[in-house]
């Protein structure tokens, strides 16, 4: 699934393509449920004629500032990624939403497993008011990643996923931040000492910073991976520190990297490194 880096890759791929200031003059859309908040029909009909006028991320979220004082969410989901190609470009599976604009080019959304949705609001804060501290935000502050963690007694692995905690990070960038911390994930958030917390707040920023310049993960070749807007992979997957290196050496300290299931989830640990005590 696509997290932070990735669509912040993304956000800047569609700014260096010349997206803003487009205008939408068509649309179509080929599987009705990607379009969460009305029929296809009515999406059609009130994107229309808006032009793009910015664009930036939220979360995990790439928000479209659009003409008529709306705004166009897009969630990619576990699979979904956007191409900016020519309008004779030849359409291909897994297309569920294009945008076709006035210069000849097509926005397209792609696909495999439909659970990316699009939604078109008036107000932005309808979708994304329940969102939590923004890490690559300038107002993310230790004092209140602090009270966020002492206030609540929940594994460290599952409350750093909790998108009403922290918005925009996910398995990868999780396992990378608990890694670079010394933290087990396991470990109770309200029972981290204040230096801890600190190590933390830093290794959540310097994670998501190196993902962002190695412009996301790729993991593996599928059309169900991450790939940027000209279809190019991260190089991050280079780089990672545990995040799916079951079995080789951790990096800092050379014990063996295991994998768990914490809060459901496949995690990856050094047992020396992220001692549980």
């Amino acid at each position: 699934m696509p997290e932070l880096p990735e669509v912040e890759t993304i956000v800047q791929d569609l700014l260096r393509a010349g997206l803003v200031g487009k205008k939408v003059v068509d649309a179509h859309v080929k599987w009705h449920k990607t379009i969460a908040t009305s029929s296809p029909q009515e999406f059609i009909f009130r994107i229309t004629g808006q032009s793009i006028n910015a664009i930036k991320r939220a979360g995990k979220f790439l928000v479209f500032s659009l003409s008529k004082n709306d705004f166009l969410l897009i969630h990619l989901r576990m699979t979904g990624k956007l191409r900016f190609v020519s309008s004779t470009t030849s359409r291909a599976p897994h297309e569920h939403v294009i945008l076709v604009l006035n210069n000849d080019m097509e926005l397209r959304f792609h696909d495999t497993r439909k659970f990316g949705r699009w939604y078109l609001v008036s107000d932005a804060q309808i979708v994304l008011g329940a969102l939590g501290l923004d890490p690559l935000e300038e107002n993310f502050n230790l004092k209140e990643f602090q009270q966020h963690l002492s206030r609540r007694a929940r594994q460290l692995k599952p409350l750093l996923l909790d998108q009403t905690v922290l918005a925009g990070l996910g398995n990868i960038y999780v396992d990378e931040a608990l890694w670079e911390a010394k933290l087990h994930p396991q470990r109770l958030s309200n029972a981290l000492k204040p230096g801890e917390i600190k190590k933390l707040f830093s290794a959540i920023i310097t994670v998501l910073k190196r993902g962002l310049l190695a412009s996301g993960t790729t993991l593996g070749k599928g059309l169900g991976n991450f790939y940027r807007l000209d279809g190019s992979a991260g190089k991050h997957q280079q780089i990672l520190k545990v995040f799916r290196r079951t079995g080789l050496p951790c990096p800092r300290c050379g014990t063996t990297i295991i994998r768990l299931i914490v809060g459901q989830r496949s995690t990856h640990v050094c047992p020396v490194c992220q001692s549980q005590v």
